[in-house]
């Protein structure tokens, strides 16, 4: 059971903020998850309404390109959604094979989404919009590298409903809290036969007590829950023109897309070998860093390149809090930690190779990379 903080730390976060003047206003199984009250995400922080300078004049009338388009238009420039022999209005394009122009593929305990007939720049408004309408801020919004990430979150049913809660949460919510924070990071790449992957991961910390009295407080990382990412999947779907029974059939239908990478050492050199196409294997590669410690700055699927360095979550959450905004600096490229270059690199259509390059090409073969190639190695099999 979630416990609830109201600590000596909150109130004197409550204090402070009254002396600025301002006001502020796991379960096991799909079927628990999948009832309506278990996601109840509220951002851990936004950024002030934008306000008009006093010395701008308003403007005489809008150019035609910056009227909003009508609510029945489609998005971003997106074709207008199919419609399924079962009567859905479809993002996905429907066909013998995927009735509902969309499915869910897996490899392990690992989903993703495959949206049919559409690319990644159709579908990234409504990605935008769909994070955004659970309760979510964007930090990371890239659509160059199909990169998207929320920031840290809270989910506001972990909270008892108790008498505590109707009573004193009622006046400061703020510090009422679960004691922990989601983040969901979204990557979105360009599939074979004109489709798109879509794929969730889940990161989770967790506040725990620390100190002989319990009056101090520290962030510690959980692991993730892949039911969580199952139904933000399910949510999606929904969100794409499908129906709740439609979403859970997909995925409990997933189709398997297994293939085991094997590691291979040649002249001192280390590398991971699978079984598969590069477009396939770029994927997995992907999502396998995600689930790791590593987390990608950038990728460059023309060059096979994904750019990841070690991410130290609980730091980033000090960082995005009240005090962090307040005391913590950003810190420099040189603090980060260093990059790495993850190449993938198909050597037949069949056969794709993973290894660990510097920024010239050449492989590397340091104990950070083979603890890298390592983890994807566990991950992918």
């Amino acid at each position: 059971m979630k416990r609830s903080a109201f600590s000596t730390r909150a109130i004197c976060t409550a204090a402070l903020v009254l002396a600025f003047g301002t006001t502020l206003a796991g379960c096991d199984t799909l079927n628990d998850w999948f009832s309506g009250d278990k996601v109840d995400y509220k951002a851990t922080g936004s950024a002030p309404p934008l306000k008009v300078p006093g010395d701008l004049t308003t403007a005489a009338a809008p150019a035609q390109q910056y009227t909003a388009p009508p609510v029945g238009a489609a998005l971003g420039g997106a074709p207008q959604r199919n419609k399924t022999v079962a009567g859905n209005a479809t993002e996905g394009v429907p066909s013998a094979q995927d009735p509902y122009g969309m499915h869910i593929e897996r490899d392990g305990d690992r989903r993703w989404l495959v949206v049919d007939g559409r690319s990644p720049e159709q579908l990234w408004p409504q990605l935008q919009a769909f994070w955004q309408e659970n309760g979510f801020a964007l930090a990371t919004d890239a659509p160059a590298t199909g990169i998207m990430e929320t920031a840290w979150a809270e989910n506001r049913a972990n909270i008892p409903d108790d008498w505590f809660r109707r009573t004193v949460g009622r006046l400061i919510d703020f510090a009422y809290s679960s004691g922990t924070r989601d983040r969901f990071r979204t990557l979105v790449a360009r599939g074979p036969d004109g489709a798109t992957d879509i794929s969730i991961t889940h990161s989770a910390l967790e506040e725990v007590l620390t100190g002989q009295d319990k009056d101090s407080s520290r962030w510690v990382e959980r692991p993730r829950n892949p039911v969580l990412e199952a139904v933000f999947l399910t949510k999606m779907m929904q969100k794409f023109g499908l129906t709740e029974a439609q979403s859970k059939e997909l995925l409990a239908n997933a189709r398997p897309a297994a293939a085991p990478a094997k590691i291979e050492m040649s002249g001192g050199e280390t590398s991971l070998d699978l079984p598969e196409s590069f477009d396939r294997a770029w994927l997995r590669v992907g999502l396998a860093l995600d689930r790791t410690n590593f987390t990608v700055d950038n990728r460059d699927r023309a060059k096979g390149i994904y750019y990841v360095r070690y991410a130290d979550s609980a730091e980033e959450l000090k960082r995005d809090g009240l005090f962090g905004k307040l005391f913590y600096r950003k810190p420099t490229a040189d603090k980060q930690g260093p990059q790495f270059l993850v190449n993938v690199r198909p050597t037949s259509d069949t056969q794709t190779q993973v290894s660990i390059v510097d920024t010239s090409g050449n492989v590397v073969t340091s104990t950070e990379a083979q603890r890298i190639l390592t983890l994807l190695h566990a991950q992918l099999n």
